[in-house]
């Protein structure tokens, strides 16, 4: 792991560095003037509920039964369906 002296500017700010320009970090303080940084993706609040259980658990399920699973060929009823005025019924 490498180490890096930096220097925290005016308005409280450091550089990581380009490779890391645009990504998301999440800054943890362990101590008083310590801190652990992670780089990585963060799951918006409007979307954590899909991480919980049971929603996650249902997900995972419905994941993998599709990847097992050859697709249905029903194009042929869904369409009379449609045709027909019934297509929120497939």
């Amino acid at each position: 792991m490498a180490s890096a002296v930096k220097t925290v500017g005016r308005s409280g700010q450091i550089s990581l560095g380009k490779e890391y320009a645009g990504r998301q970090v999440i800054v943890e303080e362990t101590a008083p003037g310590v801190w652990v940084i992670k780089a990585g993706t963060f799951v918006p609040d409007s979307e954590r509920w899909l991480h919980e259980s049971p929603v996650r658990e249902s997900l995972d399920r419905a994941i993998a039964a599709a990847s097992t699973s050859a697709p249905a060929d029903r194009l042929d009823e869904i369409k009379e369906r449609v045709d027909n005025g019934n297509g929120d019924k497939a």
